[in-house]
């Protein structure tokens, strides 16, 4: 298991396993297009994918615009092996050397992912959007988590 930063080339992989996730899935895949995703990885923020024998199986998104975690997904065949987790701390790492402040994401209610970010030391903050649960972490609350 290799995690590095990601390059425009992985960007055709990030959406495969994007598409391929059980939870959170997206209504139309069309609504995430390739230059969303350069926009996201490039313009606005970085991006991290997880690599096994040159396969993209997992990746990150932070977003410093709007203060946000665009993206954390891994392919469903590699889940429980702990490249969640290792995406979610690289990237919240370097988030928090960019901005001191505070970052937000949202998720579906009653998914693995709500169990994830809340053991991770996220406060939920209500809700996103039409039914996701808004989340919020700070930087003091990731800089004082228990290893």
């Amino acid at each position: 298991m290799m995690i590095r930063e990601a390059k425009p080339e992985d960007i055709p992989q990030i959406q495969k396993v994007r598409n391929s996730v059980k939870e959170n899935i997206l209504s139309d895949p069309g609504l995430v297009t390739d230059k969303d995703c350069e926009e996201f990885l490039f313009q606005r923020g970085k991006g991290w994918v997880c690599e096994m024998k040159n396969q993209v199986v997992g990746f990150s998104i932070a977003d410093l615009k709007e203060n946000n975690i665009w993206a954390l997904f891994v392919h469903p065949d590699f889940e429980n092996q702990g490249i969640g987790r290792k995406l979610h701390d690289i990237m919240l790492d370097w988030y928090f050397e960019q901005n001191k402040d505070f970052v937000w994401l949202g998720t579906s209610p009653g998914t693995r992912a709500e169990n994830f970010y809340r053991k991770s030391g996220w406060k939920e903050a209500g809700k996103h959007g039409k039914d996701e649960i808004k989340f919020e972490l700070t930087h003091k609350d990731w800089k004082n988590k228990e290893i």
